[in-house]
């Protein structure tokens, strides 16, 4: 079967709001995650294992940390010219307003498809974390001659009604759309499960251009909402079973078919104890699926002397006299004397001076926690001075950059 040209647009333009404080100053694509990554990373490593190398990111809200981390993390080889990372703002070629929806945004770029003329078109978000062969759904798609793929994920039907739920035939063509349904209906052969659509499409090109000229016309703006369910009446849509996809590397310990939205504090948090301990359910370090991201050049993490119990450090790091229980520590952060982390996240370049106590605590970046800090055991106090999840999870928001920091 022969290989499809294919051009990736990936829409990270995502404000994030229940991500908030998070996304005070950062797009969600651009919210770090785990000791050295940032969420758009997943997608993009996905891609380019996957050989899909020629890549377009629509961006919006607060987008400046994400261009800079693409430009500092992402750049392809300049001797080809298909191959590249690309950050890509609104236009507005079309009017004179911001992206309106997921299809608007795409329709608003077309001539960046004329321009490539591509076999096939992947519409993938870019707030999620997982690893995915998108060449196994590259042949789903050609083997079952269709227009479009969406990628579902079989999830439990009582929790289905959180998502946008997809009805198929045993074949995958799909049936119907529904959005957060009350009565999810359940996948083919499976009545104790749902497909829960992924916001990961796959389409030849000429299908694509067609939907979206009408979509245009019509000011509809989403593909889930709009485009994909009229396409269903009038061309062969069939949904791809993420369960089925198999990863190189993948260890049998680990949860099969991992995938997380992270656009909560609580599922970003959950996510970040899912990467710790010796058998994670997703384990970051795969050689034959890496995740790439930026490479950092400072020195590695020391450790002067303490207790660290399951948890991650990144580079820079100085732990001194410190304890660390379930946490994950980013690069150049400073744990002094008697500080005590129990599931922590605290991100880069940020100082926990000596005798502090954190329990279940996010700590943006640049920040400074004087002597003796106690968050995480008085939530009527913690409450009074930051954001404090129903189940108990307190966020530091960011500090102000300081000439000690380096960006």
């Amino acid at each position: 079967m022969a290989v499809p040209k294919i051009l990736a647009i990936v829409m990270a333009g995502g404000e994030g709001s229940r991500l908030y404080p998070l996304t005070a100053d950062n797009s969600k694509p651009s919210v770090p995650f785990g000791a050295r990554y940032r969420i758009v990373d997943f997608v993009l490593s996905n891609l380019v294992n996957s050989e899909i190398l020629s890549i377009y990111l629509l961006v919006q809200y607060k987008s400046q940390s994400l261009i800079e981390h693409v430009r500092k993390a992402w750049v392809m080889s300049p001797l080809v010219s298909s191959h590249f990372v690309t950050v890509v703002p609104p236009q507005m070629r079309v009017d004179s307003r911001w992206f309106q929806g997921t299809a608007d945004a795409v329709h608003q770029n077309l001539d960046l498809i004329y321009l490539h003329r591509p076999d096939m078109v992947a519409v993938f978000g870019a707030d999620h974390i997982y690893r995915m062969d998108i060449r196994q759904m590259v042949a789903f798609h050609q083997a079952q001659k269709a227009d479009v793929t969406v990628a579902a994920l079989p999830v439990p039907i009582a929790d289905a009604s959180s998502f946008g739920v997809i009805t198929a035939d045993p074949d995958g063509r799909v049936r119907d759309f529904q959005e957060k349904p009350a009565s999810p209906s359940a996948m083919p052969g499976d009545p104790t499960r749902a497909y829960a659509s992924m916001g990961n499409y796959l389409f030849n090109t000429d299908v694509l251009v067609a939907a979206l000229e009408e979509a245009h016309k019509k000011q509809e703006h989403d593909f889930g909402k709009h485009v994909l369910p009229r396409l269903k009446e009038t061309n062969k849509v069939y949904a791809y079973d993420f369960a089925t996809n198999v990863v190189p590397g993948v260890k049998a310990s680990e949860e099969p078919a991992y995938w997380r939205d992270v656009g909560t504090i609580e599922a970003y948090f959950a996510a970040h104890m899912d990467v710790l301990g010796l058998q994670p359910r997703f384990d970051a370090f795969n050689t034959s699926w890496p995740i790439y991201s930026s490479n950092y050049q400072g020195p590695v993490a020391k450790f002067v002397s303490g207790r660290i119990e399951n948890s991650i450090f990144a580079g820079g790091t100085l732990v001194n006299g410190a304890s660390a229980r379930n946490s994950v520590v980013r690069r150049e952060v400073v744990l002094e004397e008697d500080v005590e982390l129990d599931e922590c996240i605290i991100m880069d370049y940020v100082v926990i001076k000596r005798g502090s106590r954190l329990r279940r605590v996010i700590v943006d970046r640049y920040n400074v926690l004087e002597e003796n800090t106690r968050i995480g055991f008085d939530p009527v106090a913690d409450r009074s001075r930051y954001q404090v999840t129903e189940s108990g999870i307190t966020i530091v928001p960011a500090g102000r950059r300081g000439l000690d920091f380096v960006y």
